[in-house]
């Protein structure tokens, strides 16, 4: 039952982690422990993908030539 509300929750918010469909499951009465409840979101491979850093610039700038 839990595990149904989970992926429902899941589809429905693709952001949400595990803390946050946590959240949203105490509001339904369903509460549990944060550590069962990571391994449910893991087990049914809810995890959310991450997201990339911003590219620096590698290396040394040049002078700019004089006229």
């Amino acid at each position: 039952e839990i595990r149904k509300e989970m992926q429902e929750i899941a589809g429905k918010w693709r952001r949400f982690g595990y803390h946050r469909i946590g959240v949203l499951l105490e509001r339904k009465g369903m509460t549990m422990n944060h550590k069962r409840l990571y391994r449910i979101y893991r087990e049914e491979g809810l995890s959310v993908t991450r997201r990339r850093g911003r590219k620096r610039a590698r290396g040394t700038r040049t002078p700019m030539p004089e006229a």
